[in-house]
């Protein structure tokens, strides 16, 4: 999770689209021009004309690196020989580390003492000194501000430097230059470097893109500091309502989408934002794994929460997207293994293709088999069992047995339990919230 690491490094007021193309020029060969593509099969589905940005093929699987390397390369010989320091907890680190390891300009890393170990290792992986301080972001940027004064290093912002801003703003060049008749923008929002920069790309190229932020519903940030209610948490009516959409006025919680967990947009992203965005889009943490999912099945392509954010916003917002030709960035494709294994078993599971059984039976032999064989004769695949004896609401005489089953489909599921039933046993569907 990041947050608000405050001050500019850059002491540009504002960022021009000569800023975008000049980056542009500056980088081209040493990040890669990513695939924009259609998809026909989301486009089926949401009922408009999807395109892809796939940034999540960078080198680090992530677009930061467009907007280190721009900060990277306008630095001075001086300021390369003494070298970089950046905070950050994820794809930002990769990306300064990265190039700097390319450019040979020392980088020094700070990252919160719990920053994930393979985010660790792939920092240190690329050359750069990682220095493990803080109990969160906050803390770690206080000992990123202090290491830079004691050694005299440049500080690389994550997203509040017109630098990184012009940098990630490449990414929308290189998208309305392939398709400028696109209608919609769709863009995920943290501390604002990307939608900032695409925005300043945007209305470069002249282009009629309506700008779309999206941002997590627990860190609604850009939507409640437009709203004026970022700061204070706004009395409820007699209703209840605090008027802000029962939004969180005070952001926080555990997301999914990390990349794009940050309790306040940067103060030159907002003035950008201020000026070209239409509107921001709050999608859940369930649209999101939901996204995510479909992006591995269709696309075969693995993005974090932050990457999966457009989409999901998208399907989440039919009426507003349908007839539309709307580009998406899939902006990074940095998550951990184990998370997204749980993310596409949790899809399954929402879409009834897996799902959990309990039968209650005799406690005799024989009857685990006589189970598995309605199970295996419906078509259905049992992938754990378990028996409930000592912690079972039923004759001693019996036992729960829960199984957890994977079919074609809910309604596959469906006829799997109606097998079970007809041969006589009692049997329910267990779910996370209920499992007495």
């Amino acid at each position: 999770m990041q947050q608000n690491p405050a001050e500019p490094e850059s002491n540009s007021a504002s960022v021009a689209f000569a800023d975008v193309r000049a980056a542009a020029e500056r980088i081209r060969g040493a990040v890669v021009d990513t695939p924009f593509t259609h998809s026909r099969t989301l486009s089926r589905l949401c009922q408009a004309e999807i395109f892809l940005k796939f940034e999540n093929q960078q080198y680090t699987a992530s677009f930061k690196e467009r907007g280190a390397l721009n900060t990277l390369l306008l630095l001075d010989d001086d300021a390369r020989r003494r070298g970089v320091i950046a905070m950050s907890a994820g794809n930002h680190a990769q990306g300064v580390a990265y190039h700097a390891r390319r450019l040979k300009i020392p980088a020094t890393i700070v990252m919160p003492k719990h920053t994930p170990f393979i985010k660790v290792r792939h920092t240190r992986d690329f050359g750069a000194e990682v220095v493990l301080e803080g109990e969160n972001v906050d803390e770690a940027f206080e000992c990123a501000r202090r290491l830079q004064s004691s050694r005299g290093l440049s500080f690389i912002h994550p997203y509040d430097d017109a630098r990184i801003i012009a940098g990630q703003g490449t990414v929308g060049l290189e998208m309305l230059q392939a398709r400028p008749e696109l209608d919609d923008l769709v863009l995920p929002v943290g501390g604002g470097g990307l939608i900032s920069g695409v925005a300043t790309a945007a209305r470069g190229l002249e282009s009629p893109a309506k700008i779309h932020g999206v941002e997590s519903e627990l860190y609604p940030s850009l939507t409640l500091t437009l709203a004026g209610q970022n700061d204070e948490r706004p009395a409820p009516d007699a209703t209840g309502s605090t008027g802000a959409g029962d939004l969180q006025p005070i952001p926080g919680g555990a997301t999914i989408a990390e990349g794009i967990a940050v309790k306040n947009i940067g103060r030159l992203p907002l003035a950008i934002v201020r000026e070209f965005l239409n509107e921001t889009l709050i999608v859940s943490e369930s649209q999101i794994e939901s996204a995510i999912s479909l992006l591995a099945g269709i696309e075969k392509t693995v993005v974090e929460g932050a990457g999966a954010a457009g989409l999901a916003a998208v399907l989440a917002n039919p009426e507003l997207f349908r007839g539309r030709r709307v580009g998406l960035v899939l902006c990074g494709g940095n998550i951990d293994p184990r998370m997204l294994a749980g993310v596409l078993l949790r899809e399954l599971a929402r879409e009834g293709r897996i799902a959990r059984l309990r039968v209650v039976i005799s406690d005799t032999p024989g009857m685990l088999a006589q189970i598995s064989g309605l199970v295996a004769a419906g078509g259905g695949n049992i992938i754990s069992v378990t028996h409930q004896r000592v912690f079972a609401g039923v004759s001693v005489r019996q036992a729960d047995l829960d199984l957890a089953i994977e079919t074609r489909d809910a309604a596959h599921m469906r006829e799997i339990e109606d097998r079970i039933r007809d041969a006589g046993f009692v049997v329910r569907r267990l779910d996370e919230a209920r499992d007495a």
